[in-house]
């Protein structure tokens, strides 16, 4: 894992209108590509914690949030006036890097650059499942190559202008 950079956030134009967004339509996003992505990676252990407890995910560069729980299935929007058991609270940019498996949240924690706030089991449950997770799964660039292919060139190259991807 790399160490953390400096922090890169959101202009502030991009965040004013990121934030006006409605929060449910978001979450319903969230859920699916992690219903896609995550779920099935989940061990049997990390469902059952993860049951009907609520997570609250804070973008807060982008002054976005995503409101979801575990079913024992899937993951499911909630509804944004639900409290939460955890709340994690981070740049956009570092969700990514932490997605790419770029940087350690450990790392990201002691730096106050990943909050996490509520049920602190829950939250060390979390961390180690994503820990725990193929790279593959977490990696965007592997995404990009499922859905294009060996020789993505245009969609890679665009993705790798937005994302925190290693270079090979």
């Amino acid at each position: 894992m790399l160490k953390t950079s400096t922090p890169i956030e959101l202009p502030p134009p991009v965040r004013q209108v990121l934030s006006r967004l409605p929060r449910y339509p978001g979450s319903v996003l969230l859920v699916l590509a992690l219903n896609r992505i995550l779920a099935p990676q989940l061990p049997a252990d990390t469902r059952e914690a993860l049951r009907h407890r609520r997570l609250r995910i804070v973008v807060s560069d982008a002054g976005m949030v995503f409101d979801l729980s575990w079913d024992g299935e899937r993951f499911t929007p909630s509804p944004p006036q639900s409290p939460a058991d955890l709340t994690l609270t981070a740049s956009g940019h570092d969700f990514m890097r932490l997605a790419a498996r770029q940087v350690d949240p450990d790392m990201l924690f002691f730096h106050r650059r990943l909050r996490s706030e509520g049920d602190t089991e829950l939250g060390l449950i979390v961390k180690n499942a994503i820990d725990a997770m193929d790279l593959p799964v977490l990696d965007p660039e592997h995404w990009v190559r499922t859905r294009f292919g060996p020789q993505p060139a245009a969609a890679l190259s665009a993705l790798r202008d937005w994302l925190p991807l290693p270079r090979r």
